[in-house]
């Protein structure tokens, strides 16, 4: 499996071709990859950039400058070394950012806090949008109904060079039936709101008075104030033999042993928060951004706040405008995923989410 081939998203208009004919999903082995192979590389030169004095990573740091309030955690502003060296290109090079200053929320947007802004607008997320027989040509009308891709484990080992057999277009599934019809959120209000696309995420954004973060502020806030950890509370992947994130453990993917003690999706906030009180920065569900997605960015990104490249280009689908993700999800692991990692990218088709999809905002 090559790096390139390890995180590409599943077109929106593939999703409805899958109901018709099973169009090919190509191109895509989601954000649930094997990891690639590591690149032999010379070790940058160190960029000396953090001024947080690092604790043990199994409580978080009081960080001078970090404010709370009931929802959101007050980042302080600073400068920090963003991407990372191994095994990904586009992380490529680490280069000097500084950020101002930014609210960010807490945790990953709730079912309830999307209900709540459901009802006062009555919105519908894409994905219970019937699609437009215009933009699905030669689909069958019959076959054009509202619906998501719901990850969907098979009961016993197989190959990893089919990722249909782990993933199904489920007609009626969305964020209120996470699993498709029969299933509701009822007793999840806690849990990250999915099947969130960016156009959705970004309609949240607005009537919350707040936005989707830069690429840059949300690896600022996942590092917790560490200089180029591998992971976001330090070195260690259980430090203590405690579970930080809630990642796959086992052979992806029809075996998970739940030794961090979540199978799907988790509550937010299950897992200990980074050194900015900040949780689930890693793992659980695929966070938005604002910036355009393209892999070669980093080479010539400004160190001031930066916004992301002018447009999109993803050389695995050159036509499909991408936003990028940050964070990982559930399905990651050290053995198949690493893209949970603070200075790993994402990248989404914006509009498309699926059942690990979903965002949290900034002000």
């Amino acid at each position: 499996m090559t790096e390139a081939e390890s995180n590409t998203p599943i077109p929106f208009g593939v999703i409805f071709g899958m109901l018709a004919v099973v169009l090919v999903l190509g191109l895509f082995f989601l954000r649930a990859s094997p990891a690639s192979p590591k690149v032999n590389a010379e070790s940058p030169k160190t960029l000396e950039l953090s001024t947080a004095k690092e604790t043990p990573s199994q409580a978080p740091r009081k960080l001078e400058g970090v404010k709370f309030d009931k929802e959101m955690v007050w980042i302080p502003g600073g400068t920090f070394a963003m991407g990372m060296e191994g095994e990904f290109a586009d992380t490529r090079p680490i280069h000097k950012v500084t950020v101002d200053g930014f609210w960010m929320d807490k945790t990953e947007v709730t079912n309830e806090q999307f209900e709540q802004f459901v009802k006062e607008t009555g919105y519908l997320t894409i994905a219970e949008r019937k699609p437009d027989p215009k933009d699905f040509p030669g689909v069958p009308e019959d076959k054009l109904v509202a619906g998501a891709i719901v990850f969907s484990p098979p009961k016993e080992a197989i190959a990893l060079d089919d990722h249909t057999q782990w993933w199904q277009y489920v007609p009626g599934a969305s964020w209120r039936q996470p699993e498709g019809p029969g299933s509701s959120i009822k007793g999840r209000e806690k849990f990250p709101v999915v099947h969130i696309c960016w156009y959705d995420a970004e309609a949240f954004a607005k009537w919350a008075g707040k936005r989707l973060p830069t690429e840059a502020e949300w690896e600022y806030a996942a590092r917790g104030g560490l200089h180029q950890k591998r992971y976001s509370w330090g070195e260690e992947l259980t430090p203590n033999k405690k579970w930080m994130a809630n990642i796959w453990q086992g052979k992806f993917p029809a075996e998970n042993s739940e030794e961090d003690g979540s199978r799907g999706v988790a509550a937010v906030a299950s897992y200990a928060p980074n050194g900015f009180g900040l949780y689930d920065m890693a793992g659980n569900v695929w966070e938005w951004c604002a910036d355009w997605y393209r892999p070669d960015y980093y080479e010539k990104s400004p160190e001031k706040n930066p916004t992301g490249p002018s447009d999109s280009f993803d050389p695995l689908e050159p036509g499909m405008p991408k936003k990028v993700q940050r964070g990982g999800s559930f399905l990651c692991s050290d053995l198949y995923c690493i893209r949970y990692l603070p200075g790993a990218r994402g990248k989404g088709a914006v509009d498309t989410g699926l059942s690990h999809t979903g965002f949290r905002c900034v002000k």
